[in-house]
């Protein structure tokens, strides 16, 4: 029918405790995917695909972009209708201080966000759907701008890390001021 249809893996453990084959359902599920959005973990708990010379757990804050690109490649690879895969990266430096940026992959370029430095995290919970949210409105809104979208999407989650809750109270006018590179916090009056 030509719609684009999406999958952000986010493998949460407790969903697969009732006896299924999780890489099976997975494997079919994302095969029909356009949009595959996920980070190296998932896609190591789901498919058994890990970064190329690449230990994440010892990354901590030097989280770097052209490390994910293996998975990306690797994603595609298995999923060949897939049209772009992007992952998020998040450095830890504690628990109210993380770097966030994003990579997404069409198969021939690598597009990488800037990384922001999100201090005083007020909630991390979210970050993941509204980095998705993000996406899918910077793909529609920027049909033709890769980069774009992907910037919209680390800025919309970025901002998301600073508003207790599930749901991003931001407005489409932050999130292109933080893109524009006013990380200021100011009131605009």
């Amino acid at each position: 029918m030509g719609i684009t249809i999406s999958t952000d893996l986010n493998y949460r453990s407790k969903l697969w405790n009732y006896g299924v084959d999780r890489e099976a359902i997975m494997t079919q599920l994302t095969s029909y995917c356009d949009i595959v959005l996920g980070n190296e973990e998932d896609a190591e708990k789901h498919f058994g695909i890990k970064p190329e010379g690449l230990d994440i757990t010892t990354q901590g804050e030097h989280v770097k972009a052209d490390a994910f690109l293996s998975v990306c490649q690797q994603m595609m690879k298995r999923f060949p209708n897939a049209k772009k895969v992007i992952t998020t990266l998040r450095g830890s430096l504690s628990a109210s201080h993380n770097t966030w940026a994003g990579v997404l992959y069409d198969g021939s370029t690598t597009y990488t966000s800037r990384e922001y430095q999100i201090t005083h995290i007020v909630d991390r919970v979210g970050g993941g759907d509204s980095f998705m949210g993000g996406l899918i409105y910077g793909l529609l809104k920027y049909p033709d701008n890769d980069q774009h979208a992907l910037d919209f999407a680390v800025a919309a989650s970025c901002l998301k890390h600073t508003i207790k809750g599930d749901a991003n109270l931001v407005t489409l006018v932050e999130v292109e001021k933080l893109m524009g590179g006013d990380a200021s916090g100011r009131v605009a009056r």
